[in-house]
């Protein structure tokens, strides 16, 4: 079954789906950002924490 819609509804239909396609892949940009972050807040983290480690260490060596 086809229905046909008037011209005004179909231009109608194609700027919603436009519209609705900018937002999705707006949205998907956004999800690349905020994963992008918290793999570098990770990185930064883990980092941190070995740059501390090691410093502990030279600390301790040093007290000795």
């Amino acid at each position: 079954m086809t229905e046909t819609h008037s011209k005004s509804r179909q231009k109608a239909e194609t700027a919603f789906d436009n519209l609705q396609s900018q937002f999705f892949a707006r949205n998907n940009a956004v999800q690349e950002i905020d994963a992008a972050e918290n793999a570098r807040q990770t990185k930064t983290t883990r980092l941190r924490e070995a740059r501390l480690a090691r410093d502990s260490e030279r600390e301790a060596a040093i007290s000795i």
